[in-house]
């Protein structure tokens, strides 16, 4: 299953770099997560609490950073496990690039979930994914400060996308880990 999407984020591409490769601010920014920790040159080991539907778990997972470009970009590959209610792998391409005063972030994911979550049903994993990412993005963006004067604050660029299933172990971020379960899903 697959996601993908782009945020303008009202703050400079280094910044906002250094903000996604930040456990502690990727630890405030996305919703119900109980540990971010480095545990090598690239890998992040990630807890996060998620309720999705009647599906509710902690999950424990690695974050890999891949085809690190700083500060262009860099690919999330993420597994995670929730006991009983299932699994999350996946990758998420991220893309940073300068958009005028700001920076336009682009990602696309791919994943997979089994257990229970595998049984939920599409919509509710749909918009559990879609309000997570906005959660995240909307944290992203106030961790970042005020917008500079005459940029626009962080918001969706209306793209097409497939169907939602990245579940939040990204986002753990969608970072992301950020991303990564809180993407697919959580």
């Amino acid at each position: 299953m697959e996601q993908a999407g782009e945020r303008r984020i009202a703050a400079p591409r280094a910044r906002v770099w250094e903000a996604l490769n930040d456990p502690e601010v990727l630890k405030r920014c996305i919703d119900g997560c109980e540990g971010l920790s480095k545990t090598a040159d690239n890998v992040f080991h990630a807890v996060v609490r998620a309720k999705v539907g009647p599906v509710s778990a902690t999950f424990a997972g690695d974050v890999t950073l891949a085809e690190l470009d700083p500060p262009n970009g860099y690919t999330l590959e993420v597994s995670a496990k929730g006991g009983a209610a299932g699994f999350a792998r996946g990758t998420a391409r991220v893309t940073l690039a300068d958009d005028g005063d700001g920076t336009l972030l682009t990602y696309k994911a791919e994943g997979r979930v089994g257990g229970k979550l595998a049984q939920i049903g599409q919509r509710l994993i749909d918009a559990a994914a879609r309000k997570t990412a906005d959660d995240f993005f909307e944290a992203l963006a106030r961790e970042l400060g005020p917008p500079t004067e005459g940029a626009a604050p962080a918001k969706a660029v209306p793209r097409s996308s497939p169907i939602l299933v990245w579940s939040g172990v990204a986002a753990v971020l969608v970072a992301l880990g950020l991303l990564a379960w809180r993407l697919i899903g959580g």
